[in-house]
Parts: C-alpha cells; structure tokens; sequence
C-alpha cells in the first residue's frame, strides 16, 4: 500500500499536524508514505519533517512559491513519481488540485476547513466540477458533511472521521509545573479573526482586575499578519503588555499545556479542534465559546463552554477557571490510535485493496 498525503503548507496547524501523525502511523504499519505540499514549508515545521523523514516518510515541498499552473505540474511530477494507491488531500485547495491531476489514483477529500468553504463562490463552482472526482469525502465533523450536502448536494461516499489526539504526548498532569511565572491562561490558534484572539485580550485586561498577577500566552502560526498586528495593537493601547505575550507557533504545546492554568479558546467556529483536544487531554481547565464543534466537551468536568462574545461572560469563565485544578476526562473514540485506524481502513476501502481494517462505514449526510 502507498499512501501520498497533500497539505496546502506544512506548518503548526491542525491539518498537516494531523497529516504528520497519520503518516509516521502508516509507515510504521509498513505502509510506503510521502507527505507534499503546494507551498513551502514554514521554517518551524522544520522538526516535524526531519521526524517524519526519520520514521521513513518521503516528504516533498516547493522551495519556493508557484503559479497555479507550475503547482499542478509539479505535483503531478511527485504523484507519478511515487505511485500511490491513494491520496489523501487535506483541506479544500489541496483536494481541488489532487481531483485535477489527470490521473486514476483515488482522491479522498478530507474536509478540514473552521468556516463554511462552499460560502464562496468560486469554491461551489469548483467544487461542482470536481465532486465526482473524490473517491470519499471525510468531515472532521457532522458539521463539515452538512454544509457540504447543502452547498453541492449529496455525495455517494460521505462519513465522519474526527481527529484524534496523541495521549502519550498530552497526557493527564496533577498539577501545573512549577515555573517563576504567575498564574498563566493560553490560547494556542493561528492568527485569523475567526480564532477571537481579540476578544481574548478585551477579556484578559479585565481578569487582570481580578487577579493582578495573572499573565496571557499567545501562540499560533501567523496566517494574517494584519490581524496579529491587530492584537498586538490592543495590548498596546489596554496598557497590559508586561502581562501578555503576543508569539508565533510553538511544536512544544504539550509543554505549554502543562505550564498553564487555563487554557482558552474562543473561536466563533470550528471544524474539529486538534488544539482543544490537545487540551482536554492535558487535564487544564478550559473556557471555550458555546459553537457545535465543541458541544461534545459539554458536561466534562473543568469544561466551561460561554459566549465569549460576551466580555463580562467570558471574563467570569476566565476568573473561576483559575480558581480550578486539573481534571481527568474519558476522550474514549478521540485518540490517535482511533483516528488513525479508521483512515488506514478507507486507504484499503477506496485502493481496493484488502487490509485488517478494510471495512468502513459511510453513507450520505
């Protein structure tokens, strides 16, 4: 079995964090791998490559950033040269250049987008050309397989596959390291305006009047500078910036996890949230917008889900959630391993080859 995975950028994100994982998982099954991109690598995923060439995973990403037209051909040069059985295609650009190729491997299309793709456009008109050409069509969540039989239509091989998260990385602490810092909240997302990190801000300076010594960590890869820009503004002019750091991504989040007290999240929407995953298996308290994607988490213990478009609401969460220990929660169908099953079974499903796990369940949405 090969198995080729397309990413958009590697980088410190959800998707190709998840495109990783699902690779060194194949390879160690004795599966032949190769993770590509159509754009270069970020200079942080630098260790995740040399991890994943290690484990004995071919990667392939541009040095440099194409045209349309060289990205397609260029892709199909590393498709042909690698002969897969399959490709999984993360994302939607991804999958709109894979079903492009004029080749039969099968394409499964793995929905990873936090927003609604298909409210554009351009994007349903691609997307109708091309539908027919994804062998499978995953959602992250029920969610993602819903906007899309109601922008497209039904697909004939739809299902759900949540992302799942590493417990031996991030598993349960008793307890924050001890570290010189005060009391520390965190929230981990790139830079964009549906991740709310402005809001977070707003709230954190009035915690501050509250618990004078709190201090607010900011980490995520910096897909709109402007928006970055944005939140550093605000720290400037609330006058907090000695208790807030404002930073890129950081491949250490277990470490943050165990460092912090509070760990925050108030996107206005997601798909299926590998950081919040990540932090409901480290034990931190979390406070999290009241959105589908995490209505799952609803009840788990040191779990509060508000509307943190509400400053006062958020605040409040924020506050409590300091005065709160660390929590063990069941992510029973939500590891790893889970995920990692499943995908191996659809690469056997839609190659036509038979494997341990070949049969998976789909069906329309």
């Amino acid at each position: 079995m090969r198995v080729f995975h397309l990413v958009l950028a590697p980088r410190l994100s959800g998707a190709e964090v998840l495109a990783r994982d699902l690779a060194i998982d194949q390879c160690a099954e004795g599966m032949a791998v190769c993770v590509a991109s159509l754009l270069p690598a970020h200079a942080d995923f630098q260790p995740l490559q040399q991890e994943l060439e290690t484990q004995g995973v071919e990667c392939w990403f541009p040095a440099r950033r194409h045209r349309p037209a060289r990205k397609l051909w260029n892709l199909f040069g590393a498709v042909r040269q690698f002969r897969p059985d399959v490709i999984f295609a993360h994302a939607t650009i991804p999958s709109f250049y894979a079903r492009a190729l004029p080749l039969r491997v099968p394409v499964v299309y793995v929905m990873h987008s936090a927003t609604n793709d298909f409210e554009r456009p351009l994007f349903r008109r691609v997307e109708h050309l091309l539908s027919g050409r994804a062998r499978m069509v995953i959602g992250v969540s029920q969610q993602g397989l819903t906007d899309y039989v109601q922008a497209i239509g039904p697909h004939p091989s739809m299902t759900v596959v949540p992302n799942g998260v590493d417990l031996s990385r991030f598993a349960f602490t008793d307890g924050v390291a001890q570290n010189d810092h005060a009391p520390q909240v965190v929230q981990i997302g790139r830079y964009a305006a549906v991740k709310n990190q402005l809001s977070t801000v707003q709230a954190f300076s009035e915690v501050l009047k509250q618990v004078k010594d709190a201090h607010l960590v900011l980490y995520g890869v910096i897909e709109d500078p402007d928006y970055q820009s944005a939140v550093k503004a605000l720290v400037q002019q609330l006058g907090i910036a000695e208790r807030v750091v404002v930073a890129g991504p950081r491949s250490d989040v277990a470490k943050v996890l165990s460092e912090s007290n509070v760990f925050v999240m108030p996107s206005r929407s997601e798909a299926h949230s590998v950081a919040f995953l990540e932090a409901l298996a480290s034990g931190v308290p979390i406070v999290a917008s009241r959105i589908p994607a995490f209505a799952f988490a609803n009840g788990f213990p040191g779990v509060q889900l508000v509307d943190t478009d509400n400053l006062q609401s958020y605040v409040d969460a924020v506050v409590v959630a300091l005065g709160q220990a660390r929590a063990k929660r069941s992510l029973a169908g939500l590891t790893l391993g889970d995920t990692a099953a499943r995908y191996r079974a659809i690469a056997h499903q839609v190659s036509g080859r038979v494997g341990p796990l070949a049969r998976v369940e789909t069906g329309r949405s």
